[in-house]
């Protein structure tokens, strides 16, 4: 078994160097797909994975692959690694520490195994996130030729700059033909958790057997608009009434059926937006998740439904438009046991747990055998410069990640 005596400090200084490479200065990081420092950044790491002696290259959108060939095997490509771009004044963990622990964990391996006996790769995706272009996983999507070049052609960014300027700029461009770099035989990526599971259960790891399935929607209500003071209650058509409605009754059939569905209504646009006018009209979002598509599906049907009838019952009209489907992702089960194997041979406090959130490896998962690791978050938050994770917690899920591969690999 591979033991590693890595220092926390290592990791905190890995981290920081890549998170001090920003399109702004501190709180946190932002590094925006095609940007100054997203290409600075790529290569940065360009530079860092050569010294371990791997060979690195760009596909044609800018992805970044850093190999290492396998001295038995090495048509089979074991890769790790995760997203270099962030949020707007994003952690200094999300996306990149999947990329810098697949760093310390293949120099660990080279330096304590030598040479693998199938290829090893780490892989720095260009963009995952959608925060600078209405657009999400364009890094990953093209690994496996299945992004839609005629989904960004004609999209600007917040500046109005276009996608196919920006991308040019950075001296990339579309694919043409199929991907020269997606034979792959098993992709594990390390992540934080980006939730309080872990920390609350006080657990080193979570092994990630699945990525929820997501329905996102806008509803739309159509009623009468009238006089705050003179319109009795019971003459009414009032949409933020109905919303109320739906809301509550919907979070009570949410709770009741229990983890891990979880049911979000989040942006509220009530018309005419006023102290003294009964609005009229109200638009608002809905966010379902779960790990199992048929649950999922049935729960949202019994709520849409819900919907109607309340809105019914108030002569109020409805349009309730499901803009996103995304079904679950099942992780790899081979891969899984593996993970667990590791953990219970180091004496790891551990979770099978599922991810709330969506991933790269969500992407991958259709294509290649994939699993994740998660490291524990401090207080659950992320996509914020407060997002942190003590690098003592973050060497276990390191070691984890170097033992996998070397069972995969080795």
């Amino acid at each position: 078994m591979l033991v590693i005596k890595l220092e926390p400090q290592t990791v905190d200084d890995l981290m920081d160097w890549i998170s001090g490479i920003s399109d702004k200065t501190g709180p946190g990081t932002t590094r925006l797909l095609y940007s100054k420092s997203w290409l600075e950044a790529q290569n940065a790491l360009k530079e860092k994975f050569e010294e371990l002696g791997m060979t690195v290259e760009f596909d044609e959108v800018g992805n970044l692959f850093a190999t290492l060939k396998g001295t038995d095997s090495p048509e089979e490509i074991i890769a790790t690694g995760s997203h270099i771009d962030t949020v707007d004044k994003g952690g200094r963990l999300d996306g990149q520490l999947g990329i810098i622990a697949g760093y310390i964990a293949i120099k660990e391996l080279l330096e304590k195994k030598g040479k693998p006996k199938k290829t090893l790769q780490i892989i720095s995706m260009a963009e995952e996130e959608g925060s600078r272009f209405p657009y999400a996983f364009w890094g990953s999507k093209n690994i496996f030729g299945i992004a839609d070049r005629n989904d960004v052609e004609h999209i600007k960014d917040a500046q109005g700059v276009s996608f196919v300027d920006a991308m040019h700029e950075a001296g990339f461009g579309f694919l043409e033909g199929k991907p020269r770099f997606n034979k792959i035989s098993a992709f594990i990526e390390l992540h934080i958790e980006q939730g309080n599971f872990l920390e609350n259960t006080h657990n080193q790891v979570g092994v990630v057997n699945a990525i929820v399935g997501q329905k996102r929607y806008d509803i739309t209500l159509k009623g009468q608009a009238n006089h705050a003071g003179t319109t009795l209650m019971e003459y009414r058509k009032d949409t933020v009434e109905c919303m109320a409605r739906i809301i509550t009754q919907s979070i009570d059939k949410a709770k009741k059926e229990g983890n891990p569905l979880v049911l979000t209504f989040g942006k509220v646009e009530p018309k005419p937006n006023t102290v003294n006018v009964v609005p009229g009209e109200t638009l608002f979002s809905m966010d379902c998740r779960h790990t199992e598509e048929a649950v999922l599906d049935r729960f949202t049907q019994e709520i849409e439904s819900d919907m109607k009838d309340i809105a019914q019952q108030m002569g109020i009209d409805i349009h309730i438009d499901n803009w996103m489907n995304e079904q679950p992702v099942p992780m790899d089960p081979e891969i899984i046991r593996i993970i667990e194997s590791v953990c219970k041979e180091n004496k790891l406090n551990y979770k099978v747990m599922h991810s709330g959130a969506g991933h790269d490896s969500q992407i991958f998962a259709a294509y290649v055998p994939t699993a994740m690791i998660f490291v524990p978050s401090i207080d659950g938050i992320s996509h914020n410069p407060r997002e942190h994770t003590e690098a003592v917690d973050i060497v276990p899920g390191i070691q984890v990640l170097a033992s996998a591969i070397e069972q995969l690999a080795y």
